[in-house]
């Protein structure tokens, strides 16, 4: 961690240092013969006496170039990829700008596939207001589904349970193609079914602007599924087999012919995860103790289907009307094994209790969505409409036996079935002024209801049947969102500046049937943001940004029951939790240089009612319940940067790391519960291209230890191991990887209060090794981006 901090201090005042605003620079644009432009082109300044390379740029998403040069006489060479080479001699710059004018390169009689074994995506684009990560250039994400390849991601971690955290914080708002999703609105397990090969990239967000929804207090990651457009058939087909048992398959293709795209994609996967977990507990009080250990053997199997069909047509040449229609369906089985040993206060074991548990789990899902797009005449002038349906089933039933000392059986059934429907209509335009200005304005409506049946049934000495009322209820949760925004964006030289208002008027119900107990929730607020960019070189950005956002309870955390799996530690909801408000501000600076780039940011939160999980004192039968409370208020600092670097043209590195600190203080049953923790993670991947043939990665993730309100989570690192090759004249590629080299991937916390102490240590998926082959059709491999293009262009 010191070096990382001093190479970071290092950089950026190197970087300052530098400034020289007033060189001359070549200035052009480069198209094809049909006159479209050429993104990403190579422009090379050298001199004429040697041909020494002097500097160099790349065009941009325009075809447009900028290149910095100090005055004197060159010669100019413009290049890409299956096109010929264009030199441009005699060019004599002095003190002012040099315009080379429109540069037409023409295609290449060179076949393009002979030439594109070193070609492919940059793995991370880094952006001033998000990172784009194009997973597929990750050889570790190859075979995995979209919850392990969200746990590769720089500073986003994923909990056994499945559940999500960026920057620390699990209140991170999941999009699917910019909208939300049934496989991101239920179970944060149903990300488990959405394989990684359907993935096109996913982009972390972590300071959103007014055009967002405010949910997600510490950001939004936003995950775009394959979609092409390209003229013709096209499309990708892979399959895999891993061990323990992983089997899978999909396809993603299109057909565009004239004014229509059809568009389809298809996976399909069998995925079998042995997991464990051990914990110690100990109670002590005035007047009692007791302790146990409680071991855990757990086998989760799951059998998914994912199926995305729909259209583009195209109306005229700047409107385009796109349906789709996606349905997803799984069907799990989990088996569990768990022993309690019981102590008695000379520390003997007193007695044993083992628990076999049967978990069958249905899940559907299907989303069907419309959208308008319309371009005017006037360039960055667009009109879109949106319209979403969808409907969820997340059924689970569970079967217990339990038996003491090997004798005196009981049996339960638990269930918990959810329902939901959500719809949601919204539009957004945009309306360009001046050469770089534009207003943006947007409404949204969103409806969202879940219906939620829960209940528990034991067997008596009868041999009959009866439910027990206390973990029976069924609850209704309604949420209403109606949204509007406003936003206004311009340049001014070097200076970017950007300013929203969001206003949201939210009407929530959540409904109790026995006892019938209703808890409406309605307020209206107005989420402010902003945002400063400054240009001090063409490869050096400041940015400062602001933004005011909430988060509303899960209706998960609001049912007062929800898991009977272990019977003496119970997890519950809280109805009567409150939204969480946060105001966040962050600083970024981003330096390019030829052969690297470093993206850094630091920022501060401060959120208002933070939700927290409270384990409760034992009941009589020593029951412990855990609930989620607006516990307190929270400040959070920390540092954050993304180095990418080309060592050599075989081996290219990236480091990501956030450090933060967390201070938070609160009262629960006049107990004070505070925490003030220094914590960070880090990731960095290393990908070689061996004998121009091989690629090879190898990738290390650490999360640090992390103090809580009750307690400390342990440390978590995790060894990854990838190795691929282009077969078949790069139409395919076999890549072969190990998840968690070191099989050490593991939840270990403990938790430490007056009266109460816990270690425990779960694994729910131990290492696992995968085989996959792709094969493209009609598609080559993506052409290679150099450093300026991973940076990006900033998004205004």
């Amino acid at each position: 961690m010191k070096y990382h901090f001093l190479l970071f201090v290092l950089i950026s005042y190197t970087a300052f240092g530098q400034d020289n605003p007033q060189e001359p620079v070549i200035i052009g644009s480069i198209v094809d013969n049909q006159k479209n432009p050429v993104p990403y082109g190579n422009v090379a300044v050298h001199n004429p006496a040697d041909s020494a390379l002097i500097t160099g740029g790349v065009s941009d998403a325009e075809g447009k170039f900028h290149v910095p040069v100090k005055p004197g006489k060159y010669y100019v060479k413009i290049s890409f990829l299956s096109y010929q080479d264009k030199i441009i001699p005699d060019v004599a710059v002095s003190n002012a700008t040099f315009n080379l004018g429109v540069v037409t390169l023409n295609e290449s009689s060179q076949v393009l596939e002979e030439v594109i074994v070193q070609g492919e995506k940059a793995s991370m684009e880094l952006q001033l207001d998000k990172r784009v990560f194009n997973i597929q250039k990750d050889l570790s994400n190859v075979g995995r589904n979209a919850s392990d390849i969200l746990g590769n991601l720089p500073s986003v971690t994923v909990d056994v349970d499945g559940t999500v955290s960026l920057r620390g914080s699990d209140n991170v708002r999941i999009l699917i193609d910019g909208k939300p999703s049934g496989l991101t609105s239920r179970d944060p397990e149903a990300l488990r079914m959405l394989q990684g090969n359907l993935i096109e990239s996913i982009e972390v967000i972590t300071n959103p602007s007014s055009r967002y929804d405010a949910a997600g207090e510490v950001g939004i990651i936003n995950i775009i599924l394959k979609k092409n457009q390209e003229k013709g058939v096209n499309g990708s087909f892979s399959a895999n087999v891993g061990y323990p048992a992983q089997y899978g398959g999909s396809y993603s293709i299109n057909i565009r012919r004239k004014k229509v795209n059809l568009f389809s994609s298809y996976g399909i996967e069998y995925d079998k995860r042995p997991g464990y977990g051990n914990s110690f507990q100990q109670y002590t009080s005035a007047d009692t103790s007791f302790s146990y250990t409680q071991r855990n053997d757990r086998t989760q199997s799951e059998f998914s289907h994912n199926f995305t069909v729909g259209a583009d047509y195209f109306l005229n040449d700047n409107t385009t009307l796109t349906a789709s229609i996606l349905y997803n369906t799984g069907d799990g089985l989990s088996k569990a094994e768990t022993v309690y040993e019981d102590f008695d206060e000379a520390g003997l074991i007193a007695r044993t209790v083992r628990r076999n548990e049967r978990e069958k789990e249905d899940e559907e899902n299907i989303e069907t969505s419309l959208s308008l797009k319309k371009n005017f005449e006037r360039k960055g002038q667009i009109f879109t409409a949106d319209f979403k349906w969808i409907k969820s089933v997340d059924d689970e039933s569970t079967d217990y036996n339990e038996s003491v000392n090997d004798g005196l059986d009981s049996l339960q059934n638990s269930i918990n079935f959810a329902d939901e429907i959500n719809w949601l209509f919204q539009a957004d335009y945009i309306h360009p002024f001046g050469k770089q200005g534009k207003l943006e304005a947007g409404v949204k409506t969103a409806t969202r209801i879940i219906n939620n049946d829960y209940g528990l049934d034991a067997l008596d000495n009868s041999m009959e049947w009866i439910n027990i009322p206390q973990y029976t209820n069924e609850l209704v949760y309604t949420e209403r969102i109606h949204a509007a925004y406003m936003m206004g964006s311009n340049t001014f030289g070097r200076l970017s500046m950007q300013g929203g208002l969001r206003a949201e008027l939210t009407d929530i119900s959540t409904e109790l049937k026995e006892p019938f107990t209703s808890i409406p929730q309605n307020y209206f607020n107005l989420f402010p943001s902003a945002s400063l960019s400054y240009k001090v070189q063409e490869n050096k950005t400041l940015q400062l940004s602001y933004s005011y956002r909430i988060n509303r309870p899960d209706f998960r955390n609001l049912l007062p029951f929800s898991d009977f799996r272990d019977p003496r530690v119970l997890f519950g909801g809280n109805p009567n939790l409150r939204p969480v408000f946060t105001n966040s501000i962050e600083t970024g600076y981003l330096l390019d240089w030829d052969y690297g780039s470093i993206l850094s940011n630091v920022y501060y939160r401060h959120r208002k009612n933070v939700i927290q999980r409270i384990i409760t004192e034992p009941d009589s039968a020593g029951r412990s319940r855990v609930m989620p409370i607006n516990l307190a208020d929270e400040n959070s600092y920390g540092v954050e940067f993304n180095l990418s670097l080309n060592i050599q043209d075989w081996w290219r590195v990236n480091t990501s790391a956030n450090f933060y600190r967390s201070i938070m203080k609160g009262v629960y049953e006049g107990e004070v519960l505070e925490s003030d923790t220094y914590t960070w993670t880090t990731r960095t991947t290393s990908k070689m291209t061996l004998f121009e043939k091989w690629d090879f990665q190898a990738s290390f993730n650490y999360r640090a230890p992390r103090l809580t309100t009750q307690g400390k989570d342990l440390s978590i690192y995790s060894i990854d191991l990838g190795l691929s090759r282009d077969v078949l004249k790069g139409k395919g590629t076999i890549t072969a990887n190990v998840r968690d080299l070191m099989n050490s991937r593991k939840r270990r916390a403990i938790i430490d209060r007056d009266g109460y102490y816990s270690n425990s240590e779960f694994q729910w998926r131990s290492r696992q090794f995968t085989v996959t082959f792709t094969y493209r059709l009609n598609k080559a491999k993506e052409r290679q981006r150099n450093n300026q293009e991973e940076r990006g262009e900033e998004e205004e």
